[in-house]
């Protein structure tokens, strides 16, 4: 449990990298004006650090009462990866 946990908050710091990149380019979505779907995915990208700062923090706190609940916590930044990272990687290749 503590080797996952590790882990995925390797991979949570590793992409941050990148997530800085993209999200100094997804204020480029405001070329065309304020909408709500641009700020709602700036906000969305900008979000993703506090959401690892603060479900790793949760995590480890729920790992010595409730193992379960720190997994599904630490797996929440994830979301990030998987629903806005890997798109935007597979449409840059």
């Amino acid at each position: 449990m503590k080797i996952f946990l590790v882990l995925s908050q390797i991979l949570y710091i590793l992409c941050t990298l990148p997530w800085l990149i993209i999200w100094g380019m997804s204020f480029m979505s405001f070329d065309n004006g304020f909408g709500l779907g641009n700020v709602s995915f700036v906000i969305a990208i900008g979000l993703y650090p506090v959401a690892v700062l603060i479900c790793c923090i949760i995590a480890w706190i729920l790992h010595v009462r409730k193992r379960r609940g720190a997994l599904i916590v630490n797996l929440i930044p994830m979301l990030w990866i998987l629903i806005l990272g890997v798109p935007l990687f597979l449409i840059n290749i």
